[in-house]
């Protein structure tokens, strides 16, 4: 896994200090709510410390099943989903998320091992905003918490 190994406190602080906040994102210098969603629990776990290391709050979920509960009731910016789940996989929680709150949804990250292009594509057609593919580095997950250019 690579996801902070090598990757120097210093630099990743160094990597988090390129680019501003947008008042036009709606995620403008504010402490962020993100849910993170993985069948796998230290994944989980990982997702949450790069996140709550950047100074926001994290909740963690492990099942495609649980995710629209946890996204009425935590009211996340961001969402970071897996899309291989075992009980419903993650395109079709993205597509609830848009169909259910449009306009006023979370931006949607997959997270995810599903990496051909295909893939991609299906991510962006169920309403994800990213794709970060398996295995990432912690970089790429900051970058998805900055705001949109």
């Amino acid at each position: 896994m690579r996801h902070l190994a090598g990757v120097e406190k210093t630099a990743l602080a160094a990597a988090i200090q390129t680019g501003g906040t947008s008042e036009r994102d709606g995620l403008a210098g504010r402490k962020l709510r993100v849910l993170v969603v993985d069948d796998n629990r230290d994944e989980v776990l990982t997702l949450m410390e790069i996140v709550r290391d950047e100074g926001h709050e994290a909740r963690g979920v492990y099942g495609g099943r649980d995710v629209l509960d946890a996204v009425r009731e935590f009211e996340p910016d961001v969402v970071l989903l897996d899309i291989g789940l075992p009980d419903r996989n993650g395109y079709d929680v993205a597509r609830k998320i848009v169909q259910r709150y449009e306009d006023k949804r979370p931006r949607l990250v997959a997270v995810t091992g599903w990496k051909k292009s295909s893939d991609r594509m299906l991510a962006q057609m169920a309403g994800f905003d990213h794709h970060i593919a398996k295995p990432y580095d912690a970089t790429e997950i900051i970058a998805v918490l900055k705001p949109r250019e």
